[in-house]
């Protein structure tokens, strides 16, 4: 009988074999689905044998680094896991955990996955109120978070074990002991593969947060297909700029890289350097990088050929990266940014996978494993041109949730039809590449005509004078709506009547006349914690109004 680690790795070696011939590995690849399968044990125990290579590297802003190599990661994840277990982690307990980029954050995730705990995962940067929720809706029994962060929890209530990493106050105990309990690790029985492995609070750009709920296969087999995207390969050494605690952290900074034998490289810094960043990656030989776009586009403010070596793969995600972006980053290191799309529900669903053929603006084609339609907004039938980004469940890919915990009418809700509907809106061309246009809730209509703020956004970051960009609907007695744009000003240019001149005349001159930005504000972007646009919030300050709004009919 072919083991789960056997199936694994076979489906592994086939999208490594066809990392640049998408055809082949888009119609040839099968999901694995053993019955039992832990991944910590049956893939990273099993690469980590023996195995001196770095499995992770972390460089601190004073210069102080951590390696760790893949034999290390594996024997201080079973002593994590022992000593958790001494102190009453059973499997299926709860755990949150709060950590930084910090070794214990990789090696505390392999200890609860050996244990069948599951994982909350949750960023420093939330405060007493979001811990309330997660603690109360995600019935936690344990945390574990940074010692300057135990403070928060005095004010969330609750029978939970308390453990910190550093200094631990009074009343909670020392993840350090961790590192005196023995290092032969016993399972306490098997795994079932679809046991409950991971739940995510996704970011709430437009409601209260979502409780996402993976398995032991849907995020660490389903990142198989995040590691062809980003084109990983054994050796490599990985990049991702993105917090613990958000989806994307756990795709390419533990799965995707570690699926690949790669080793994942962070850089810890309180204020971003793009000069220091690039001189970090250089010394450590970063091979593959993967950045949201807000960090590509406070990457393009500096100069880039500061890098002597670049990645050989270059990714985004998180939203939409726009063309300005990807022509900077072309011209300074000779190689393209590919776009990807995916949710915290799935792993990537739509790339620009390696060596394929890229169109300007589009995200790509499914990833291998993903049945991609789009639904008819009228009637909700697939293969429409234009329409909601959909899964097949008849098709059910392994990188798909279970569903939202303790939310059945929203699961049901989301899986209605037989797919699973993302709720962003996209096109396909003939050759079957999507286009993306934006959350449903995002798009909107202006004298009759369909906006997608992204289009326009994307025009907007072509000028010079343009660091960030969010457009939203404004009420319009004419036209019912008319875009309004919230900008972020590059260094050197000031908000003000001339600068507000300057964009409307750059938009007139790059967009349909429907299209036109006619109302203008300079400010700060509201964002969530994962640094996300909250488009709610813009849309309410809107419709509201403000007397530093500008308007286009006032400079003609």
């Amino acid at each position: 009988m072919t083991s789960a680690t056997e199936l694994f790795r076979d489906a592994r070696d086939f999208l490594l074999e066809h990392r640049e011939d998408y055809a082949t590995a888009y119609e040839g690849f099968r999901w694995p689905r053993p019955e039992y399968f832990n991944w910590a044990l049956d893939w990273f125990d099993r690469i980590a044998d023996g195995n001196t290579r770095t499995a992770l590297h972390i460089v601190e802003e004073d210069g102080h680094e951590t390696r760790l190599s893949f034999e290390e990661m594996s024997a201080r994840s079973s002593q994590c896991a022992n000593w958790l277990r001494a102190r009453g982690v059973r499997a299926e307990d709860r755990i949150l955990v709060m950590l930084g980029n910090q070794a214990e954050l990789w090696i505390t995730a392999l200890a609860a996955m050996k244990l069948r705990a599951v994982v909350i995962p949750a960023t420093p940067l939330l405060g007493p109120a979001d811990l309330r929720d997660r603690v109360d809706r995600g019935r936690v029994r344990h945390v574990i978070v940074r010692a300057e962060d135990t403070g928060k929890f005095t004010e969330v209530p609750g029978d939970y074990t308390r453990i910190a990493t550093g200094a631990a106050p009074d009343g909670w105990l020392p993840l350090e002991d961790a590192h005196s309990a023995p290092a032969g690790f016993t399972p306490d029985g098997p795994t079932r593969a679809d046991d409950p492995l991971m739940l995510y609070f996704t970011s709430g750009t437009t409601a209260r947060p979502k409780l996402v709920e993976h398995t032991h296969t849907s995020y660490p087999v389903g990142h198989l297909a995040t590691m062809y995207w980003i084109g990983l390969k054994p050796g490599d050494v990985h990049l991702n700029i993105s917090s613990p605690g958000w989806a994307k952290h756990a795709w390419s900074n533990l799965f995707a890289p570690w699926n690949a034998e790669a080793t994942v490289f962070l850089h810890n810094y309180t204020r971003f350097d793009a000069a220091r960043l690039m001189a970090e990656m250089d010394r450590a030989g970063v091979t593959t990088f993967c950045a949201p776009p807000t960090v590509w586009r406070m990457l393009i403010q500096a100069d880039l050929t500061q890098l002597r070596t670049p990645p050989r793969e270059v990714v985004a995600a998180g939203e939409p990266l726009n063309p300005e972006v990807i022509e900077q980053v072309r011209r300074a290191w000779g190689i393209t940014v590919r776009d990807g799309f995916g949710q915290t529900e799935t792993a990537v669903q739509v790339a620009n996978s390696p060596g394929q053929p890229l169109k300007t603006g589009s995200m790509g084609r499914p990833s291998p494993g993903y049945r991609v339609e789009l639904l008819d907004p009228v009637s909700g039938a697939p293969g429409a041109a234009e329409g909601e980004i959909a899964l097949d469940l008849s098709a059910r890919p392994v990188g798909l949730m279970t569903g939202y915990h303790g939310d059945a009418d929203r699961t049901a809700e989301a899986m209605a039809g037989g797919y699973y509907r993302t709720g962003d809106v996209a096109s396909r061309d003939e050759d079957g590449y999507l286009t993306y246009f934006g959350r449903s809730d995002d798009v909107f209509k202006a004298s009759d005509y369909k906006i997608s703020p992204f289009e326009l956004e994307s025009a907007l970051l072509e000028h010079e004078a343009v660091a960030e960009a969010a457009v939203v609907p404004a009420p319009d007695e004419l036209r019912l709506a008319v875009p309004k744009a919230y900008v972020v000003l590059a260094d050197g240019w000031q908000p003000g009547p001339d600068t507000a001149k300057v964009l409307f005349e750059h938009s007139r001159e790059v967009l349909a006349p429907y299209k036109r930005i006619r109302r203008l504000e300079f400010g700060a972007l509201p964002k969530t914690v994962s640094g996300k646009i909250r488009r709610i919030e813009l849309r309410e300050a809107t419709a509201a109004g403000s007397d530093a709004e500008y308007r286009e009919e006032d400079f003609r």
